[in-house]
């Protein structure tokens, strides 16, 4: 073979080479492409699921009811505030007139016209009514107490007086009045008013000379009082039909804690506690706890296995437009809210007796069937899944409200009794300074809105209370021979 034969089939391979060469090259190139879309769609990941908590947390944040008061920048055209002319107006109304009147001033028409100096005829008469507070001049009583000594035991005894809300003696002989004691307890439970600014209001308008630390000493001092009718409220609420409980963040001393609320028709109990679980909400309501409970979706309430259960619709349907908001073209949302809504519809038309009860039966028996074909079809997004989860799990729980009519849809009874704690908390620094005074604003706080609930003056409890010899349950609550059952 000639040299020229031998040189042939060098050209070709030297071409493959250099080929190779070159396609090693791009692929060298493509791996470094992928490599940084790898690291990129990474990133992306991340900063998604960052943005997602971050959304979360500032919706959590906006509907917590520890939320500032804004309501975020002005309207930059608001409406005119006040009534609106013609049909917006609304509906008419006006101060009732008084039925007592104390005082009839008569007030004369001047002879002449003040403008132009003519005489004026004989006026028509007209009636002004005008309700005002009188001067408060405090009372000082000064109680004269005998002071015995037993002839068997030897033990001292001293007389009580239903006025008295002490039997101190001595350097602290100087007390707060029931009236006064009873105002302040008030003030400061149901109107978030500090022990500093009543002091200086019990000093400008009552004029009563008073310090922030002997307010607190009688607010606690009112509690001890309270305590067997705080027991009691306790009592009624552990054996109670339907109990709707709820809770929320509370401070003392600093430390993060628990404001419990267990609410029915008639009863109100708050409790502080330091945590949140279901050994907290059990020391109320006990373990074995078998009435229908009106809950929202937290896990613990779960374990009252005895207890007839009803989570909170209106949580639920929150949730719904939330997802739908997040996800206009999911279905499940909305497949879930049409079968809760018309849940609600069966229950309202319950209640204009325009369907039976066996109507209801039947009614909740779809339902059911529907909830369960919506849940076998989430959807493929993380975010309906976990919620077809959550339902899944309360499911016997949806439609509770419709066999028992004295369960509500919604968990609205417990919000409505937390919310004044919560104003407080805000007002008054997140809770209180010290577990004693944790203990003294749930006893009060309890006997207030067990008050307001009742139609009774809370003041008229308080000083009842106050003016036993001994703690007591309040004769209000639970008359003498009546059971706390």
């Amino acid at each position: 073979m000639s040299w020229r034969a031998n040189q042939k089939p060098t050209e070709p391979t030297e071409e493959l080479r250099r080929e190779n060469a070159r396609l090693r090259q791009e692929l060298e190139r493509e791996r470094a492409e992928r490599a940084r879309v790898e690291r990129e769609r990474a990133r992306l990941e991340r900063e998604n699921t960052r943005l997602k908590d971050e959304l979360e947390a500032a919706r959590r944040a906006g509907a917590r009811q520890a939320a500032p008061f804004s309501k975020g920048a002005p309207k930059r055209r608001p409406r005119r505030p006040g009534r609106k002319p013609g049909a917006a107006y609304g509906r008419q109304g006006q101060r009732a007139v008084p039925t007592v009147v104390h005082e009839t001033p008569d007030v004369p028409v001047a002879t002449t016209c003040p403008d132009c100096g003519g005489p004026v005829r004989a006026p028509h008469v007209a009636a002004q009514y005008q309700e005002d507070l009188p001067p408060v001049v405090p009372i000082v009583r000064r109680f004269d107490i005998h002071v015995g000594e037993c002839c068997g035991c030897r033990r001292r005894v001293q007389g009580r007086h239903p006025l008295q809300t002490s039997d101190a003696l001595g350097a602290a002989a100087v007390q707060l009045g029931p009236q006064a004691i009873a105002l302040a307890v008030l003030l400061n439970k149901q109107f978030g008013l500090s022990f500093g600014k009543m002091a200086a209001l019990f000093r400008a308008r009552f004029g009563l000379h008073v310090t922030p630390s002997a307010l607190v000493r009688a607010l606690h001092r009112a509690a001890v009082q309270s305590e067997p009718t705080y027991a009691a409220l306790c009592e009624t609420v552990r054996t109670s039909p339907v109990v709707v409980p709820d809770e929320t963040g509370w401070k003392v001393g600093g430390l993060l804690h628990w404001l419990w609320v267990f609410a029915t028709a008639t009863t109100t109990v708050y409790r502080i506690c330091a945590g949140r679980g279901f050994d907290e909400a059990a020391s109320v309501l006990g373990a074995d706890f078998a009435g229908g409970l009106g809950r929202d979706g937290w896990a613990p309430y779960r374990q009252f296995v005895e207890a007839f259960h009803q989570t909170c619709l209106n949580h639920l349907l929150k949730r719904c437009r939330t997802l739908q908001r997040d996800h206009p073209r999911a279905r499940f949302p909305a497949r879930v809210a049409a079968v809760l809504h018309h849940a609600l519809d069966v229950r309202d038309r319950r209640a204009a007796g325009t369907i039976s009860a066996h109507g209801v039966d039947v009614a909740r028996g779809h339902l059911f069937q529907q909830m369960l074909d919506v849940l076998a079809q989430p959807g493929m997004l993380p975010e309906m899944q976990r919620c077809a989860r959550h339902l899944i799990v309360d499911l016997p729980a949806l439609f509770s409200f419709l066999v028992d009519p004295d369960l509500d849809a919604t968990n609205w009874r417990a919000e409505q009794a937390i919310r004044p704690a919560v104003v407080t908390r805000k007002v008054c620094g997140g809770g209180n300074r010290s577990q004693r005074g944790a203990d003294t604003q749930q006893v009060l706080t309890s006997i207030l809105r067990t008050a307001h609930q009742r139609g009774l003056d809370s003041s008229d409890v308080l000083t009842t209370l106050l003016g036993a010899p001994a703690p007591t349950v309040s004769p209000h609550f639970y008359p003498t021979g009546v059971s706390v059952n």
